[in-house]
């Protein structure tokens, strides 16, 4: 069964797990927003390549590992996290809290380059 916050909760869930971070990588995110929103878009599911499956959050932008001075003029980075699908795959307040945090990790871990496989590892999926 979900566990359902109001949007305030959750967006405070969010900003709970921002502040988590380190000063060394949280200065790096001033100019990246996290953007809550209910549910993924058609151009979410399309961005991040997901058919018929769950999108929790999505980085959407270039890592800073491979950027360069070709890139200005490109679109902005942004994180978005997505409120219903989290609380869709959580049964308490505790796994909301805990889910929030690993999704927002699992991003900001993109906005600084890492895989897939590498977030795995580190428990970020």
């Amino acid at each position: 069964m979900a566990y359902r916050v109001s949007k305030a909760k959750f967006a405070e869930l969010v900003q709970a797990a921002l502040a988590t971070l380190p000063e060394a990588f949280a200065k790096f995110l001033e100019e990246v927003p996290v953007e809550v929103e209910d549910d993924p878009g058609p151009r979410h599911l399309r961005a991040a390549g997901v058919r018929g499956g769950t999108l929790l959050g999505l980085y959407r932008g270039r890592p800073r590992t491979v950027r360069s001075v070709e890139d200005s003029g490109t679109l902005p980075d942004v994180i978005y996290i997505f409120q219903r699908p989290i609380e869709s795959i959580c049964n308490s307040e505790e796994e909301l809290v805990r889910q929030v945090y690993i999704t927002v990790l699992h991003e900001i871990g993109h906005h600084f380059g890492l895989s897939e496989q590498d977030l795995e590892r580190l428990g970020y999926r």
